[in-house]
């Protein structure tokens, strides 16, 4: 394949959709360096794993070549996206918004080179765009074309209130393609309305449109929702070295090869050939350690993730989890399977009410960690150990 050719095959990994890939084939094709752009609002002083699914793919335009321009929007943050949300979502004060740009800078260079990205905040052109052009800017669209985006509609329809200044959002992130003169722009699924409205923008000012890579939206700790602080399932990129390690270890092992594909920076031959591995026998969890070594080494350090692969040793040990056991594979069905039933039905407990009292007395464990949840619910696809006591286990696969 030729050059442009092998970068089209990098880019692709894990991306959801590009609009259009005729175009970016055509920009890869030139030759040129082209301005890459992906931009975060600084809502919180801490990135978790979610947030680097798009830094990675940043990192990868990097390698390529590209002007990576990280946009931190400390103008748009004090708006509030309404992305997903069914409510206004409550602004940020500049102080709030600052402070947390701050970590963000430090933050995104443990995976980006600090010599070739460029940080850019969109308050540099918004500020000096003032009422008028604010005003200019919003008669580009109808209430209409705003109305067609989808958590608009949901809300409209519902009768729940809509601020006017959230129609303003996706009308600035696009503003912010025109300033810089983007060629590609990266965002989450999510993002899809304001993503094009960049194009749009870009159209009426007379530039080249730019193009549109939309990343897919990482799922959480649970393998359903998406990562979020908010909802508990997050990996924090600041988290101590074992908690993280501990945390990569909980997830299933068909979420595992999910955060390969968009975590890690193994070359995809090499991840298909674990896979192969797996499936010609090799336990995931081993695959599933190198996993979670490759992220806390690049967070922390590689002796840090030696540390923390030591101490989960010797806690599973300690644990003494044995290696053969009563082995159960369980439908999940659309409402999951509660924790009680699981265990009476791998004929580790007598009753659910049984469960119940043993799970109060902290005699349950799973992949041995204690249980304290008696109304837990197994809701996505995986491999478990479940104790009872000292000497009842049974390794139940959810399917």
């Amino acid at each position: 394949m030729s050059d442009w050719q092998n970068a089209m095959v990098e880019i692709q990994r894990g991306a959801e959709e590009i609009l259009l890939e005729d175009e970016l084939s055509a920009k890869l094709k030139e030759g040129k360096p082209l301005k890459i752009k992906a931009g975060f609002d600084p809502t919180a002083p801490d990135l978790h794993l979610g947030h680097t699914v798009l830094i990675n793919k940043l990192r990868t335009f990097q390698q390529l070549g590209h002007e990576v321009i990280f946009l931190i929007g400390d103008f748009t943050g004090m708006i509030g996206d309404p992305t997903g949300k069914n409510v206004t979502r409550k602004p940020l004060t500049k102080e709030d918004v600052l402070a947390n740009a701050e970590t963000y800078k430090e933050q995104v260079f443990k995976i980006l080179d600090p010599a070739k990205t460029t940080i850019r905040f969109n308050s540099e052109w918004m500020e000096q765009l003032g009422a008028a052009g604010m005003i200019k800017l919003a008669a580009n669209q109808t209430v209409a074309r705003m109305l067609e985006r989808d958590d608009f509609k949901k809300r409209y329809a519902g009768g729940q209130p809509i601020a006017i200044h959230e129609f303003l959002y996706p009308l600035v992130q696009g503003w912010d393609s025109v300033a810089l003169q983007s060629d590609v722009e990266l965002g989450g699924t999510d993002q899809r309305f304001n993503l094009l409205m960049g194009r749009e923008l870009q159209k009426s000012e007379g530039q080249r449109p730019q193009t549109v890579l939309m990343m897919p939206l990482l799922e959480g700790l649970d393998g359903v929702q998406k990562m979020s602080k908010s909802l508990g399932n997050y990996i924090g990129i600041t988290d101590a070295p074992s908690e993280m390690f501990g945390k990569i270890m909980s997830i299933s092992d068909v979420l595992m090869w999910r955060y390969y594909d968009l975590l890690s920076f193994k070359p995809k031959p090499e991840v298909d050939a674990l896979k192969q591995q797996v499936a010609d026998g090799t336990n995931p969890r081993d695959i599933k350690i190198d996993l979670a070594k490759e992220i806390i080494a690049r967070f922390h350090s590689d002796e840090a993730a030696a540390a923390a692969h030591n101490e989960f040793i010797q806690r599973f040990q300690k644990n003494a989890i044995p290696d053969e056991m009563p082995e159960f594979e369980f439908e999940l069905g659309s409402e999951g399977l509660a924790i009680a039933n699981t265990l009476k039905d791998a004929k580790l407990v007598s009753s659910t009410s049984d469960a119940m009292r043993m799970i109060k007395q902290g005699a349950v464990k799973m992949d041995g960690e204690k249980v304290a949840d008696t109304k837990h619910r197994f809701i996505a696809a995986a491999q478990v150990v479940l104790q009872v006591g000292k000497r009842k286990f049974a390794r139940i696969t959810f399917i």
